[in-house]
């Protein structure tokens, strides 16, 4: 058990996956039996084998950005005919992979106030899109911002039921489908809301907040399991958190500081119990991350599983 801001908590042991090799690792998925890694800054998805090489499964840095914004890959998400969708933060668009063709499935340009973020995507191809509210990298003052929807026929659109959220990041959908949940990471909490009959949100909720470890440490990329509770990543430290759906804390997982942050987490292997970790060392300096490439992928065994809970 562990005391502090973690008072309580059961620490569960780590293992390390891959080594380094990547630069911010972001938004892990389990698909289709693999592991799928944004490798942020490098511009492209990777499969992680189980022996924690890495594979190049789409390079984005092939086509051109619009208007010449800077290319990074954030939030993925895969529809129901296997296509694969990517947010490119800077441009505002949110592309989609074929197999063989990458090309812009989404334009929000016109509705994203900030670059995006993370995403999730429903049994029906729904895309629920995050975004910061605010770009960190031109120095800009926090702002709250809103969810965007981007329909299964390319249609986007305000969430506008669901209201403003500080700095959404992480987002899943629980394994019944009727509950969306994000981390706020300016916000620094866990928050939620259910979907109505008609797809909009009602009930919005904060399921807890996220420990004090510091000022504006707040929660990244999360992973929703099959009862409803969240691991999340807390970025500026070296920690995983894991809270039940009522909101009590009852796991941690610590990094070794010198290996990284934690950034985001993500349940998959064959029962989808194994909980996988991306940390990184370098944020703020794009080229510096890309050329020391020091992110990192670690492995939990943890006691509840995803089961059908998105992503």
């Amino acid at each position: 058990m562990t005391d502090g801001p973690f008072d309580g908590a059961e620490v569960l042991p780590v293992s390390q996956l891959v080594p380094r090799g990547l630069s911010w690792p972001e938004a892990p998925r389990w698909y289709d039996g693999s592991l799928y890694v944004s490798d942020m800054y490098a511009g492209r998805i990777v499969r992680i084998s189980d022996d924690g090489s890495i594979e190049t499964v789409v390079d984005a840095t092939t086509r051109e950005t619009i208007d010449g914004a800077e290319l990074v890959t954030v939030g993925t998400g895969w529809l129901p005919d296997g296509r694969l969708l990517i947010n490119s933060m800077n441009e505002k668009v949110v592309l989609v992979w074929d197999g063989t063709s990458l090309d812009v499935y989404a334009d929000l340009r016109e509705i994203a106030q900030s670059p995006i973020n993370d995403m999730v995507v429903d049994a029906e191809g729904r895309a629920y899109i995050t975004q910061m509210g605010f770009d960190l990298w031109a120095g800009e003052l926090p702002e709250d911002s809103p969810i965007i929807v981007v329909e299964p026929d390319g249609s986007a659109r305000i969430f506008e039921s669901a209201g403003q959220f500080g700095g959404a990041n992480g987002i899943g959908i629980t394994a019944d489908g009727k509950t969306v949940i994000t981390a706020e990471n300016i916000g620094v909490k866990i928050a939620a809301f259910d979907l109505d009959e008609a797809g909009e949100a009602v009930n919005r909720r904060v399921i807890a907040p996220s420990p004090p470890i510091s000022p504006g440490v707040g929660p990244d990329g999360i992973a929703v399991d099959e009862q409803g509770g969240v691991w999340y990543g807390l970025p500026g430290s070296e920690h995983v958190v894991h809270i039940t759906a009522d909101g009590v804390m009852d796991y941690v997982v610590r990094l070794p500081w010198e290996d990284g942050i934690a950034v985001a987490c993500a349940l998959g292997g064959e029962d989808r119990r194994t909980l996988f970790i991306t940390a990184g060392q370098e944020v703020m300096d794009k080229e510096k991350s890309v050329e020391e490439s020091e992110g990192t992928v670690w492995t939990v065994q943890v006691p509840v599983g995803a089961g059908v809970a998105r992503p």
